[in-house]
């Protein structure tokens, strides 16, 4: 049952809902518009607000939805609903649909964190809305609010492998992120 899980939510994060939602209807192809990036923040600037508010909602579902079913089915095994969230990021990050290359998982991680640590994980998006409301750079606002979930997890956390998760997808956002660390650092990182 647990392998089962954990295939579940690598197969739902993989789900490429920006891809498929740009392709649909707008008819483009996002990951050859904007960043390339098949996340929210790229779908926003492609194919607008509405758009990029959808794509943001079903990437946070893609992982808030598998680590749920862990949950009831395997209430007291936090390994397991920490395998299963890892999987759905993963899956975000390396979709088996697109040859491995997919977003940067901010979104379903967000979504993972939403269930086995709430507070840390509003916390973290109170965050990312004021760094993108006063400099208007979205990866700025991911990487303050992956650091703001690993210390808010490390006091609301109700499992340390929570915490331990927290710290792991933090990691796994700053490679996903690290052409955009060096942009910031030379500040020619694109504004929203």
């Amino acid at each position: 049952m647990i392998s089962a899980l954990v295939l579940l939510g690598y197969l739902a994060g993989s789900i490429p809902f920006g891809v498929l939602l740009t392709r649909w209807l707008r008819g483009v192809d996002v990951r050859q518009s904007g960043s390339g990036n098949i996340g929210a923040t790229n779908v926003t600037r492609v194919a607008g607000k509405k758009l990029g508010a959808v794509v943001l909602v079903l990437d946070a579902l893609k992982g808030a939805l598998p680590v749920v079913l862990a949950l009831r089915l395997m209430p007291e095994q936090p390994v397991v609903h920490v395998s299963v969230g890892l999987a759905a990021v993963l899956g975000h990050v390396y979709p088996v649909w697109l040859k491995l290359q997919g977003g940067k998982g901010v979104a379903t991680a967000l979504g993972v964190l939403l269930v086995l640590v709430p507070l840390a994980a509003l916390a973290a998006g109170v965050v990312y809305v004021a760094i993108l409301a006063v400099w208007r750079v979205s990866s700025l606002g991911s990487l303050a609010a992956g650091a703001t979930a690993v210390g808010m997890s490390a006091y609301t956390a109700p499992a340390v492998e929570y915490a331990g998760l927290s710290a792991l997808l933090f990691v796994l956002m700053l490679w996903t992120h690290r052409g955009n660390i060096v942009r910031l650092a030379r500040r020619t990182e694109r504004r929203f």
